[in-house]
């Protein structure tokens, strides 16, 4: 067995002295890109790497039977006679602060009286807003005011312009 001087095998084909550098080369950039990405991964703070708490839900309208909604097609606004509704709500937002629909306000004329008046449509721009805590729902904000905007006419003796606080609270019973 002939050995050369170096100890290799001279039927072995010798790399260029270049290749051994470049791979040299490669090799320390290879370790030193993964040691600069430890590096940088250690540096970030761990509450980067959790994900945002979510936002909390939109707040709800109560109707009448003291239930949460979101864009419901109609809302009883006279809970006591059913006199008022709107119907027709279309939303065109529903959002944190307030939310916004066009609709019909459908009003008794109570003539002679409520039972035998006739209801008639008014065309109305619905707005929600000022959300409120909803007690005995803890994570439930409540819009706590209507406004109505007559785009016609106005059911008498409104004006075309009107806000209502919505405050459809059932009694807790006490012991």
């Amino acid at each position: 067995m002939d050995a050369s001087q170096d100890g290799r095998n001279p039927r072995e084909p010798r790399a260029h002295p270049h290749t051994r550098t470049r791979t040299g080369t490669r090799a320390r950039t290879g370790i030193l890109l993964s040691a600069a990405a430890a590096l940088v991964a250690a540096a970030v703070p761990a509450s980067a790497s959790q994900p945002a708490p979510a936002p909390a839900p939109d707040p709800v309208v109560v109707d009448c039977f003291s239930k949460g909604q979101i864009r419901p097609d109609e809302y009883l606004l006279a809970c006591g006679d059913g006199n008022n509704r709107l119907v027709d709500l279309r939303w065109n937002t529903w959002g944190p602060k307030t939310a916004t629909a066009t609709g019909t306000d459908m009003v008794n004329d109570c003539r002679p009286y409520c039972a035998a008046g006739r209801f008639h449509p008014y065309p109305v721009t619905v707005t929600l807003s000022d959300p409120q805590p909803w007690p005995d729902h803890p994570d439930t904000q409540r819009f706590a005011t209507i406004r109505l905007l007559y785009t016609d006419t106005a059911p008498a003796p409104l004006p075309k312009d009107v806000t209502y606080k919505l405050v459809y609270d059932t009694p807790t019973p006490t012991p």
